[in-house]
């Protein structure tokens, strides 16, 4: 049975993520700050005994090593970097963005989704697929940059765009794959009522993206309906 591991679980793009791969049969370890308060993802796992609910802040670098150590004897296929932030990028009065702000998305949006790919890296090589996916957003690319601002967001996620090709680089030798995913604008917190296409949508398609991959697209950057994007 093929496993894979979610950040931010208990919400939009990650609890659907959980709901369709486990569904599908696959081991489902859901990551996510406040186990306890995931309605959802709570009574998703009293619905279905492959998924497993670990308690995860990205932000606190140690916990991912904790949680790597007590998953150490676990293959996991498919890790999806899914968590992530978009941080109040209001100019404040003094004419300056936040920068203590600006830091927690490089943390959040970036770091972290290095630090779960490098701690998870031995669970990793022991599966079958052996892929890293990140979820990032056409507002990371530099090349469709045509309106500006939102620069906290999009600087967190385009240096989350460059760190993983970076990975990608560095793991194809040892059959590992980097893979970069834009979700579409999709109808959740983040994306707001009036976005375009709903987490279903979005997540049958990063999943189908994610079934069909080979490691000659790893680092690849991809929409979610498999459309290769601009960096």
């Amino acid at each position: 049975m093929s496993t894979v591991l979610i950040t931010g679980a208990n919400r939009g793009l990650g609890l659907e993520f959980c709901r369709q791969y486990v569904q599908s049969g696959w081991t489902t370890i859901a990551c996510c700050r406040d186990p306890g308060g995931a309605v959802e993802l709570n009574k998703l796992a009293s619905q279905y005994n492959n998924i497993q609910i670990e308690t995860l802040d990205i932000s606190d670098l140690d916990q991912i090593d904790k949680l790597s150590h007590k998953l150490a004897d676990l293959p996991i296929d498919v890790l999806i970097n899914n968590a992530g932030i978009y941080a109040n990028d209001r100019i404040r009065a003094s004419g300056q963005p936040d920068y203590q702000a600006w830091n927690k998305s490089f943390l959040v949006n970036t770091q972290a989704p290095v630090k779960m790919a490098e701690d998870f890296l031995p669970q990793i090589k022991r599966s079958e697929k052996k892929l890293i996916v990140s979820i990032s957003s056409l507002m990371g690319s530099i090349t469709d940059n045509t309106s500006g601002g939102s620069i906290l967001y999009r600087s967190s996620k385009a240096a989350l765009n460059s760190a993983m090709k970076c990975l990608a680089l560095a793991l194809k030798e040892q059959s590992v794959g980097v893979l970069i995913l834009h979700p579409g604008w999709v109808k959740t917190d983040m994306g707001g009522i009036n976005a375009l296409i709903n987490a279903n949508e979005s997540v049958s398609g990063m999943r189908s993206v994610i079934d069909n991959f080979s490691l000659e697209q790893s680092g690849c950057f991809v929409k979610y309906d498999g459309t290769k994007l601009p960096w």
